[in-house]
């Protein structure tokens, strides 16, 4: 796993404080429906679920219900249906074991909750390979997934941080707003995959090693050098600013 980085840890302990300000231990009740406020051409990709590091991304209008102890009423699990492809997710809150590191991989998971004054901080191991951004970077089977849960009366944040030690140099950061919306219906829903591309039967769209025309094409149109523009967290900073000047000097 990627070791937080001071940066990362800072910035998300800033996004708790300003959102929960001093909290008490105490626990909040996630249920309700959540109205959230906020291209793949393969056919064989086309109607993958989104994985549960990227389905709060969109669309993902929730469905928050909790499994209850009919003896301790204690909460057993939350359960989350993401209105795209209604996935469903179990988040166990009864301090079960992890699953071994060689258990099956799925797309939402193996996921456990705790609270963290009245934030659920949640951790997800046992992903399967999926992405950053459908049509973006990806991310590979050994991430691990928190995230933090927060409600304040009606409104619902999440924040998610994704350590992936394959694709990402540091943690990514990222939050998620909803808003309670009791009159809100999750329709069935269905996947029947097209040819958006007309293209040989068998062909998959690709570029060998070293032959990818595309990778320079950020830089080249807004002026950059190409290590600052896919360098990764290290040209991210303002620590990088020096080095930067040094080469958009040599670029004139």
């Amino acid at each position: 796993m990627v070791k937080p980085s001071t940066f990362a840890s800072r910035a998300l302990a800033v996004v708790a404080l300003v959102l929960l300000g001093a909290t008490a231990q105490a626990q909040r009740d996630l249920s309700g429906l959540w109205g959230q406020r906020f291209h793949v051409d393969l056919p064989e990709r086309q109607c993958e679920p989104h994985p549960a590091d990227y389905g709060p991304r969109g669309p993902a209008s929730l469905r928050i219900a909790s499994t209850v102890d009919p003896i301790s009423q204690d909460v057993i699990s939350w359960d989350i249906t993401v209105m795209w492809m209604l996935p469903q997710r179990t988040i166990y809150m009864d301090g079960r074991p992890r699953p071994s590191a060689n258990a099956q991989h799925s797309w939402q998971g193996f996921s456990t909750g705790e609270w963290d004054g009245d934030m659920l901080k949640v951790t997800t191991t046992h992903l399967k390979e999926g992405w950053v951004r459908r049509n973006g970077l990806p991310r590979s089977d050994k991430a691990t997934l928190v995230e933090y849960f927060i409600r304040s009366e009606d409104y619902l944040t999440l924040v998610t941080v994704v350590m992936d030690p394959v694709y990402l140099t540091e943690p990514l950061v990222r939050t998620s707003d909803w808003v309670l919306d009791p009159g809100l219906q999750l329709s069935p829903f269905s996947c029947i995959p097209t040819v958006e591309i007309e293209r040989p039967r068998g062909t998959v769209p690709h570029h060998l090693p070293g032959t990818n025309p595309f990778l320079t094409e950020y830089g080249t149109r807004h002026g950059l050098p190409f290590e600052a523009a896919r360098g990764g967290a290290a040209t991210m900073y303002p620590d990088y600013i020096p080095e930067l000047t040094r080469r958009l000097r040599a670029l004139r």
